[in-house]
């Protein structure tokens, strides 16, 4: 049976909304708590007779999420930018904010094989003081809080799996069914997905949303612009002994563990004696067998970092992408019926490695375009949704992203190359010898073959020099996995769409060992003696594994993986990370 097909005399229930919200990231729950009190605030003010006008009618605003709850999949580097926080909620030390800790002090070291110097002076892109260090799985939990009490609709548990047309015009969306077996076949507790009809929806699922990646295909909303790319994060919370962990701190680190791709880590300390350890690489890298959790196990073997987690146990882990591309990346924002906000629309400053707050200030532009479509009576076609753009490029959302908007593509040269294009782009606001500096390859097509980047020995002798897992400090990647509390009903369809395992097979294995085997964070991937042909390997999908980094759909050099949405209430179940 087809996925979409429904059992006889079943139907799926028609909903109608006003502004439809699909994602229960920073920037979806700041949208609609942003348009909310706006909406109460205009018609307070036409009431008490401040303003001319008609008072809005009562709207139905409704957040979708895929995960159980808000802020099971919220994953994030987590130093927070309290601009556009302070901006939506004034007052929000005092309303309870879930926010660690303010950032006392920073430093950046550079890790030699078996040494670290510390820079002597912290470059301005990671002055952090007067940020905050947070979980934005707490702060999201958080947000979610202050909408529901001010009566918006949140629906956990709902996977937005298809865009609705009128023309090309976005209506609605439908969430997926829940209740099918691993055929696609009805089980005894099948439950359609709903129709939600909307007069304006608003795309924030967060990295490589997999519904806006259909809509932008089907719009052609990234015609003329550079190519998306993404960073890659694995992230690990260590509770160290009582007293040894002074809160407040941001360091981080370039070099080692690091040797074929750019990339380097985070390390924050929190309340309660705990460290936050996160690394980053970028996906563009040439190298087939890039492995962050790997290379997040071997950074804690380095002296420095050996000191400082001396006596931790990890409590918690988790991984996902962010994007990278900058302002140049960045689809068309709007349509006939909707707008992009977010990670989503590639809004993440990757120089600062900061996004948060971008992803709020962008909801609460959508919402401000939506008040005006609100107020004006008007239908949310391009003319309205065009104002949100227009937001966009009058607030600190463009200034930022618009003076780091060439960096990935010059670092992506290597460090030593990058320095003097990264010193003029940082003298010329941004601009540098080439603007726009085009991103030539995506992620997929960078991947080389492992004997150009390792050598006939391949990876041999860097195998040996990984830590024994210990279940204390260090850990195999599926003892990983269960940190992240990740579930999918075992009897659930794949939602993890192999195009062809021919491929996998007679050429990526022998030539590529099997990038999706490294790269991804969770164990997902493997590759087992195949059935079809004696002395080869096929590829095993191990799907309830996944936790929603959606790196395969990225980073496979065929792109031969589709990262499509599970069942509702699937994945990863953050809540410290």
């Amino acid at each position: 049976m087809s996925y979409d097909q429904l059992p006889e005399g079943v139907t799926r229930e028609t909903m109608d909304v006003d502004v439809l919200i699909v994602g229960g990231g920073s920037a979806g729950l700041s949208c609609a708590l942003h348009l909310q009190n706006q909406i109460s605030k205009h018609n307070e003010d036409v009431a008490s007779g401040k303003k001319q006008g008609e008072q809005i009618p009562e709207q139905m605003i409704v957040v979708l999420e895929k995960a159980s709850e808000v802020g099971a999949h919220s994953l994030s580097g987590a130093v927070l930018n309290p601009t556009a926080l302070r901006e939506l909620i004034p007052n929000f030390k005092e309303e309870g904010a879930p926010l660690d800790t303010e950032v006392k002090k920073d430093a950046v070291y550079y890790l030699g094989s078996d040494f670290s110097f510390k820079l002597p002076v912290t470059p301005p892109p990671f002055h952090n003081e007067g940020n905050y260090i947070t979980s934005i799985s707490k702060l999201n939990r958080w947000l979610a809080t202050k909408c529901e009490e001010k009566g918006i609709n949140i629906f956990p548990g709902f996977a937005a799996v298809e865009a609705l047309y009128e023309g090309n015009k976005i209506v609605g969306v439908r969430t997926g069914d829940k209740g099918r077996d691993k055929n696609g076949n009805p089980k005894a507790n099948f439950e359609p997905g709903l129709i939600l009809k909307s007069k304006v929806t608003i795309f924030a699922e967060g990295t490589r949303g997999s519904l806006f990646k259909k809509v932008s295909e089907k719009l052609n909303l990234r015609a003329g612009k550079n190519k998306e790319v993404f960073e890659e994060g694995v992230k690990e919370i260590i509770q160290m002994p009582h007293g040894t962990v002074e809160a407040g701190q941001v360091i981080h680190t370039m070099g080692f563990p690091l040797s074929k791709s750019i990339g380097g880590t985070f390390i924050y300390t929190i309340p309660g004696d705990k460290i936050i350890l996160g690394l980053v690489a970028y996906l563009d890298t040439e190298d087939p067998l890039l492995d962050p959790h790997r290379e997040l196990q071997k950074l804690k073997t380095h002296p420095f970092l050996k000191n400082m987690l001396k006596g931790g146990k990890v409590i918690a882990y988790g991984g996902k992408t962010l994007p990278a591309g900058g302002w140049y990346s960045m689809p068309k924002l709007y349509g006939d019926g909707f707008m992009v906000c977010g990670d989503s629309a590639s809004m993440v400053d990757v120089q600062k490695l900061k996004g948060i707050h971008l992803a709020m200030k962008s909801g609460m532009q959508a919402a401000d375009t939506v008040m005006e479509g609100l107020t004006k009576g008007a239908e949310f076609t391009e003319e309205i949704t065009k104002g949100y753009e227009t937001r966009i490029h009058g607030s600190y959302v463009k200034n930022e992203l618009y003076k780091v908007r060439n960096f990935h593509q010059a670092l992506s040269k290597g460090i030593v190359a990058s320095m003097p294009m990264l010193a003029l782009q940082e003298m010329t606001g941004g601009r540098g010898l080439q603007d726009p500096m085009p991103i030539a390859h995506g992620d997929a097509e960078t991947t080389e073959k492992v004997v150009d980047v390792w050598g006939p020995n391949g990876f041999d002798e860097q195998l040996s020099s990984l830590p024994k897992p210990d279940g204390q400090l260090f850990f195999d990647k599926l003892s990983s996995v269960y940190l992240t509390g990740t579930m999918h009903d075992e009897d659930s369809p794949n939602h993890l769409i192999l195009k062809d395992g021919d491929i996998c097979r007679s050429v990526c294995e022998p030539n590529y060992k099997s990038p999706c085997n490294h790269f991804c964070p969770a164990s997902v991937y493997e590759m087992v003696p195949s059935t079809k042909e004696p002395g080869k390997k096929d590829l095993q999908i191990n799907y309830t594994n996944c936790i929603h980094c959606k790196t395969c759909d990225i980073k496979c050099p065929f792109e031969n993986i589709e990262w499509t949405v599970p069942e509702g209430g699937g994945g990863p179940q953050y809540r410290e990370v």
